[in-house]
């Protein structure tokens, strides 16, 4: 059966998820990078960028697994690039060049229309104007027997988790204090919504919790 996840979310101690003035240049935001030291270093990072070395362990286990067993992704408008408002042009193909590391349909939040685009290694960008029950809708008939990843930013994790849609949820929790960000826990009561810890893995770089809810107190899909 089908399961939505939010998978290797990496969150600051005082629950951001991103820096501050996301940019070209710095397109987690300020400080955004730190979030993620315990993900850069791994094996299923290393691999993601041509390489072959990297780290293996605890940390490499939840990054295979953060990456592995999806049929679709959803993204937020922002996480696929620094461009606000409607499109100046097509030129912009997202942050990561010709080979994307989704490998499957991957469904862009935004109000704006725009067609799809195809992509090396079989990622596909499609564009949904209608919300996220939209976009859910559609990454699931893409997913098949595969997950369908909502794949950040904050916001758009926040709106599928409050509105009930988000079967299993890995946090990553950095030992690092932004300060300031985009915060991921506003508004969000995860007690009430039901989620139960469910594993919890410390390493050296990170604290990961997996939190999920039984079947019977999921929405109807």
């Amino acid at each position: 059966m089908t399961k939505v996840k939010v998978s290797g979310f990496a969150v600051s101690l005082d629950g951001f998820g991103a820096g501050v003035d996301q940019s070209l240049d710095q397109p987690l935001g300020e400080r955004g990078d730190e979030l993620f030291q315990w993900f850069f270093p791994t094996r299923t990072f290393r691999q993601m960028q041509g390489k072959d070395d990297g780290e293996t362990g605890q940390d490499d286990r939840f990054a295979e697994r953060a990456m592995a067993g999806f049929g679709a992704f959803i993204l937020g408008r922002n996480m696929y690039g620094p461009i606000r408002g409607d499109w100046p042009d097509h030129q912009w193909r997202g942050w990561w060049g010709d080979n994307p590391p989704y490998h499957a349909p991957t469904f862009i939040l935004t109000r704006y229309p725009r067609p799809p685009i195809e992509m090396q290694g079989g990622t596909t960008f499609h564009f949904v104007t209608g919300g996220i029950d939209e976009a859910l809708a559609r990454a699931r008939d893409a997913a098949g027997a595969k997950d369908v990843k909502i794949g950040r930013g904050v916001a758009t994790v926040r709106q599928f988790i409050q509105a009930g849609h988000v079967d299993e949820i890995h946090l990553a929790i950095a030992p690092v204090a932004l300060g300031r960000g985009e915060a991921l826990f506003t508004g969000l009561d995860l007690h009430a919504l039901r989620y139960r810890t469910v594993e919890y893995v410390a390493t050296d770089r990170a604290a990961h919790i997996v939190l999920s809810r039984s079947a019977e107190e999921r929405s109807p899909s």
